[in-house]
Parts: structure tokens; C-alpha cells; sequence
């Protein structure tokens, strides 16, 4: 995994650009997603239907962890910096 993260930040500008380009769009895809499961599972939960509000948390905490895991491969630029 090192090898992957080591050599994406030294890659050249356009390859940087189109995986910060994705990762963001995931990310944001993600967050998405989990602002409507949560309210999903909020209006569930005033109705105490626990049938939906559990998995609802559920998915909405695994695509949390998602997230955190995606932020691992965000590279972090060009840190060779010519002087």
C-alpha cells in the first residue's frame, strides 16, 4: 500500500488532478448518500419502525468508514519543490 501512496504523490499534475477529481466526487457521492439514509432513519425513527432505522445507521456508519478509508488515498501533491 505504501508503494501506491508514494507514488501517486509523485506523479505528474494530470494524473494528480484526475484522482483528486474522483476521490472527490466519491466522497461527496458518499456523503450524499449518508445524509439520506440518516434522514431515512430519523423520520423512521419517530414512527418506531426499528425494522429500517437499524440498517439504515448501519449503512450510513459503513459508508463513514468508507469515507475515512478514502481520505487515506488523497494525495497530498508534488512535495518536491525546486528552489
Amino acid at each position: 500500500m505504501s508503494n501506491f501512496r508514494r507514488s501517486q504523490n509523485q506523479s505528474n499534475p494530470n494524473k494528480l488532478n484526475a484522482i483528486l477529481s474522483t476521490l472527490i466526487f466519491v466522497l461527496i457521492l458518499n456523503v450524499t448518500i449518508q445524509i439520506w439514509l440518516l434522514y431515512a432513519a430519523l423520520n423512521n425513527a419517530l414512527d418506531n419502525n426499528i425494522e429500517i432505522l437499524i440498517p439504515a445507521f448501519v449503512a450510513s456508519f459503513g459508508l463513514f468508514l468508507v469515507c475515512i478509508v478514502l481520505l487515506y488515498y488523497m494525495p497530498t501533491g508534488n512535495t518536491n519543490t525546486r528552489k
